[in-house]
């Protein structure tokens, strides 16, 4: 595989690394008519346990009758959003996001055709969204392969136990660190949350 040759190639670390975890995973672009889905899931789960994010989130997409859409969230009320366990700051976000999709200043549709840079300022516009969950976006959604999450503290556990640091790696030493990577970023960010999962579970 062409991605797992060249981090090889520029740090001889990667063949015992792939070797240990595997080829890096394969990325399949979203299609446009599951993106508003995809972010509304990802909402819904900021900042709660796996297990709760997912009751509340089966119970939005059965509320919907399946994939949420924006029209959907617009005519839904914050009440009916309550009654799945959907709180206030986060039902603010949904609409919000649904607004800027429907007035298009969010064009989900022709993301795909977007720099980075145009899909992180569309999608941070939006009430809730950081950049973190619109690098999220851009790798897993757009399969974007050069995306360098430095603010991710699993992306920045995972190279400071690789290169056996005392200390958690600075976003911007990890900023410079990742550039010998370019342009696949993506997959080194997945191996360092496979070293920072290794690493949790024997502890």
């Amino acid at each position: 595989m062409q991605i797992a040759a060249e981090l090889s190639s520029a740090d001889a670390r990667f063949g015992e690394l792939i070797g240990r975890f595997g080829l890096p995973p394969a990325r399949t672009i979203v299609k446009p008519s599951l993106r508003f889905a995809y972010l509304c899931r990802a909402i819904l789960h900021q900042q709660l346990a796996t297990k709760a994010a997912e009751a509340i989130t089966s119970r939005v997409f059965a509320l919907a009758g399946g994939e949420p859409t924006p029209q959907f969230i617009l005519a839904t009320s914050a009440e009916d959003l309550r009654s799945c366990g959907v709180s206030g700051a986060k039902t603010v976000s949904l609409v919000d996001l649904a607004t800027r999709v429907e007035n298009n200043s969010i064009t989900l549709a022709s993301m795909a055709r977007l720099s980075d840079e145009t899909v992180i300022s569309q999608l941070t516009a939006v009430r809730g969204i950081g950049p973190w969950t619109a690098q999220m976006f851009l790798m897993s959604a757009l399969a974007r392969h050069d995306v360098w999450p430095v603010l991710d503290f699993g992306v920045r556990a995972g190279w400071s136990a690789l290169n056996q640091h005392h200390e958690l790696i600075t976003p911007q030493a990890l900023e410079i660190a990742g550039d010998l990577y370019r342009p696949w970023r993506s997959s080194v960010a997945w191996y360092c949350w496979q070293i920072a999962d290794e690493a949790k579970q024997q502890h």
